[in-house]
């Protein structure tokens, strides 16, 4: 569990490298920010980083370190994990995946409320409300698939990084007027650049070049 804590923040710190390398990070104080509730959300660790920001000619850099020569410590000063049950007739191994499936439920719920966006919704009715349990188990459904065919791509079994990444892919909106004063309308992607066009070959992803077939208005 320690070293599950210190892969979320170096996994963090990498996302914020790589916001601040685009360009999309453009002060110190939101790095800094994104840095502090990373930190915040994995103390158990934190104290083995040590980062740093600061801009240098218009750009915010990220830099950090591990601490290494700590980690011993930090694993004997935590103790033992302890967990208590009344069932009798199971293994410790069984205990302990019955115990996992827990909190991979409540990761699901983690997921759906901060990845997916999908923010609790009162109905009133109980066929909507089964309707929106559906929604929420597909959407869900959908983002272990994806992350499944990150796994195999050999690329974690976490899409948020992959998704944040396929997220520089853009639409462009081509308006070509004729002399008869009509429009023809063309909906374009851009290319990816070469970082970008290397995961999607991993993924055996190809974005079409056109969303749509041509419009005249």
């Amino acid at each position: 569990m320690h070293n599950r804590f210190a892969d979320r923040i170096n996994e963090g710190l990498e996302r914020v490298w790589k916001s601040c390398e685009s360009g999309r990070v453009k002060t110190v104080n939101v790095a800094e920010r994104r840095i502090g509730r990373l930190l915040q959300e994995n103390q158990r660790a934190s104290s083995l980083f040590e980062i740093s920001v600061k801009e240098e000619d218009g750009h915010v850099q990220v830099d950090w370190t591990k601490h290494t020569n700590d980690t011993d410590w930090a694993r004997i000063s935590e103790g033992c994990y302890l967990l208590r049950t009344n069932i009798r007739d199971w293994t410790p191994q069984e205990l302990w995946r019955a115990y996992i499936q827990l909190t991979e439920a409540e990761e699901a719920f983690r997921i759906q409320k901060h990845d997916l966006q999908l923010r609790p919704i009162w109905h009133q009715k109980e066929n909507r409300v089964k309707a929106h349990i559906f929604v929420c188990f597909m959407a869900y459904v959908l983002w272990k698939c994806f992350g499944q065919m990150c796994k195999n791509a050999e690329l974690g079994d976490e899409p948020r990084q992959v998704i944040e990444e396929i997220k520089n892919l853009t639409l462009t909106d081509v308006v070509l007027p004729t002399r008869k004063g009509t429009e023809i309308r063309l909906r374009c992607i851009n290319r990816p650049d070469k970082h970008l066009a290397i995961l999607l070959h991993k993924l055996r992803m190809q974005p079409p070049l056109r969303l749509q077939q041509n419009q005249i208005l």
